[in-house]
């Protein structure tokens, strides 16, 4: 009898899980830290319905990824079952590297270490624990394999992971702005020359997917508030690290250890909870910089934002960094992890390392931002940039 599974999704409905391989893999206990890590970090003290998990997403894109497999063999393209498989594999675990808070803590906890080098380590060593079966999805995960558009499915300008995520971060947080027509942009899905392309007919669905995705970034993800949570959660593992702030649990090692002496299993054995139970304990700790950030965070007494357009001027900045520290008896050093500006960073769309190829019915191939009369063109080439200050209320 052929083994055969289902998940009930919030998003889509029923999901299907037919295949034994990647059943064992979702309950690899790795895969299943998932479950116990935000997707969208500190958004939810904004959004409060964006509680959902990397686990949620890394479903959700299996989902997409069997749907646009399914669209590309039924317009008789050749893709095996072992590539098929292959490739849900790859987008199973394209984000098991994330470590606790997902973006938030990029590069705090494990420095120098990006979720994406975290998750090859693990991808690697899940295929030695599986044999040798996970090479494939592999070898698609890391672009190696000769038909490029699998990985194009599992990472680029229009893949499965940002279909998800925009789809379902839009529904978690309320924010209808980030809809996109998902079913039709996997209808028009095509492959010519080896490359994934979209067939002329998606040419809008694909414009309404960047324009959401815009959107997202600025009213959602780089929302000011946001931006706060999150640049006091970075603050409260620094400045741990910093004072060599003792913590329960496997996070101690994180935080009073350096990282090379830090194993794969270890960077595996701690999610969110680790973290909040320190941001806890550390309420009440001595060291009023870290105290301060902590109840912060556990209170959401946050620290006010305010964007513009142009750097922060020094004199604003120092009026604030004065009031810090006059207001908290704290010395310039500490009021400046309270007191502090920043840049964020977004763009529409990548016109130097990714492209999105619309194939037109006469064969020619054209750049989305090349199409006529598109909506997304040069003028929306390059980043985005708004600066910030961050300071005590």
């Amino acid at each position: 009898m052929s083994f055969h599974k289902i998940i009930n999704d919030p998003v889509y409905g029923f999901i299907t899980m037919d295949d034994e391989l990647l059943n064992a893999i979702i309950a690899h206990p790795y895969y299943q830290r998932l479950r116990r890590i935000h997707q969208m970090a500190m958004a939810h003290l904004v959004y409060p319905g964006a509680v959902h998990s990397r686990l949620h997403h890394s479903l959700g894109a299996y989902h997409l990824m069997r749907c646009a497999l399914h669209e590309l063999t039924y317009k008789g393209f050749d893709i095996s079952k072992e590539e098929q498989q292959a490739a849900k594999i790859a987008i199973l675990l394209h984000d098991i590297g994330h470590g606790p808070f997902s973006h938030a803590l990029e590069n705090i906890l494990a420095e120098g270490m990006h979720h994406e080098d975290i998750s090859l380590l693990i991808f690697k060593e899940l295929n030695d624990e599986f044999n040798g079966r996970l090479q494939m999805a592999l070898d698609i995960f890391t672009n190696q394999y000769p038909k490029r558009f699998l990985h194009q499915l599992v990472s680029g300008q229009l893949d499965v992971d940002r279909m998800d995520y925009l789809t379902r971060d839009s529904f978690f947080s309320g924010v209808n702005e980030g809809q996109i027509a998902y079913d039709r942009i996997l209808k028009m899905l095509t492959i010519h020359n080896g490359e994934l392309m979209v067939e002329e007919k998606g040419i809008y669905s694909i414009e309404k997917f960047l324009v959401a995705r815009r959107l997202m970034y600025w009213q959602v993800y780089l929302h000011k508030t946001v931006v706060s949570a999150e640049q006091m959660l970075k603050r409260i593992i620094n400045r741990a690290k910093f004072i060599h702030a003792e913590c329960p649990g496997p996070l101690n090692s994180f935080i009073n250890q350096p990282l090379q002496n830090i194993t794969l299993q270890q960077f595996c054995s701690i999610d969110d909870h680790d973290v909040l139970m320190a941001i806890k304990i550390w309420c009440g700790h001595p060291d009023k910089v870290l105290s301060i950030l902590c109840n912060g965070i556990i209170d959401r007494r946050l620290l006010k934002v305010k964007y513009f357009a142009g750097p922060v001027n020094e004199d604003l900045f120092l009026a604030r960094l004065e009031e810090a520290r006059i207001n908290y008896s704290l010395s310039d050093e500490d009021a400046r992890w309270l007191v502090f500006t920043g840049e964020a960073v977004s763009n529409t769309y990548n016109f130097e390392n990714e492209h999105i190829h619309i194939l037109f019915k006469d064969g020619n191939v054209k750049d989305i931002s090349e199409v006529d009369n598109a909506l997304i063109n040069e003028n929306l080439k390059g980043n985005i940039k708004k600066y910030y200050i961050c300071h005590l209320r």
